[in-house]
């Protein structure tokens, strides 16, 4: 769904209108990081400004803050949106993994706070860059919806639990433990900090390696426990269920390297951490996120789902880097897209990873 125009002036007559459009950016870093979908987050803050704007003048005017009513509505809807989700993605066809954000900094810059009152102690913080890494965001989704509201507006974007209570219709001190809820499962769940330019090789050396088709190279890169995990919503073939162990995950590679001689691999930040870019005659058919331990892939998310690739492929020239319609195309998820391409999985990932 196409993002909100602003408005122009004089149509919408009110307080501060240079504040409130200006408020829309910090919005969607909000919403994504609440839903995990780009697509859904637009949808929430057209929403939020379409709320907005069927006030009266009046009813405008006499809001102090419009920043903090913009968040508050914006809060509820996502908070709202997050328990139809749930039901939504029990039906969804194989694994879902967040939306893959591509590297521009209006998702890691500018000012998170929202207005907060209170001093937040350092170990309950998340920096923006951190709270959109991929594994930061698959853990988010194991919390409740309540859950993650309260942890990512405290700890993130540093609302103070008197304002989260407002959005999340709770006492503080329920968001309170709310948050603290869902930090143990973060800190449970979160693997030490890797220099960046630790991970940036190591996703290189494992490129080169798939490139040349070197599964000694690709086993000795993957953790002997990794799990990859693709989604492709229904839209296009892939591995349905996570294929696990580092060699099992060397074989598939291979195998898609066998039969895809066409794909590009090109280097792309992900989610602000090092991650891949899959290309077929000039069409993006995956985006891939990775996780490490001890120096090793231990996880790899391999996103195809056509409708989650919209912001890597919408300013492409001439089509180029389009994600495509259904069909079948490869990538690391396997088999699936438009443009031709068709990959079958080895028989064995189809007996015990689930059918393509």
């Amino acid at each position: 769904m196409n993002t909100p125009s602003e408005p122009e002036h004089d149509r919408f007559p009110g307080p501060d209108m240079s504040v409130v459009v200006g408020e829309r950016r910090r919005l969607i870093n909000l919403s994504y990081r609440l839903l995990g979908s780009l697509a859904e987050a637009e949808d929430a803050v057209q929403e939020t400004y379409a709320r907005w704007y069927a006030m009266s003048r009046q009813g405008r005017e006499a809001i102090e803050s419009p920043g903090a009513w913009l968040t508050t509505v914006a809060g509820r809807i996502c908070l709202d949106v997050l328990g139809s989700a749930r039901v939504r993605r029990e039906r969804y066809v194989g694994p879902w993994i967040p939306e893959p954000l591509p590297d521009r900094t209006e998702w890691f810059s500018g000012s998170a706070g929202g207005g907060r009152s209170e001093p937040a102690d350092p170990a309950d913080q998340v920096t923006l860059d951190e709270s959109v890494d991929m594994a930061f965001l698959v853990v988010l989704e194991a919390m409740t919806p309540a859950e993650r509201v309260a942890f990512i507006l405290h700890d993130v974007f540093r609302y103070p639990f008197t304002e989260i209570a407002e959005i999340a219709g709770r006492t503080p001190a329920a968001c309170r433990q709310l948050a603290s809820s869902a930090r143990r499962r973060v800190r449970a769940e979160q693997a030490p900090a890797a220099p960046a330019a630790g991970q940036a090789a190591l996703v290189r050396h494992f490129k080169e390696a798939w490139e040349a088709k070197d599964i000694r190279a690709l086993v000795g890169l993957l953790d002997p426990e990794a799990t990859m995990t693709a989604d492709g919503g229904g839209l296009v073939g892939t591995v349905l269920r996570p294929v696990e162990g580092g060699a099992r995950i060397a074989q598939y590679l291979i195998h898609i390297a066998d039969v895809a001689p066409g794909l590009t691999l090109l280097e792309r930040t992900v989610n602000g951490q090092p991650g891949l870019v899959a290309q077929h005659a000039g069409v993006t058919v995956t985006v891939a996120a990775f996780g490490r331990a001890d120096g090793r892939i231990s996880r790899i998310w391999a996103v195809r789902n056509p409708e989650k690739l919209r912001p890597w492929t919408e300013n492409a020239p001439n089509g180029s880097g389009g994600s495509g319609g259904s069909g079948g195309s490869g990538g690391p998820g396997g088999p699936g897209g438009a443009n031709g391409l068709s990959v079958a999985a080895p028989q064995e990932f189809s007996r015990s990873q689930g059918d393509l």
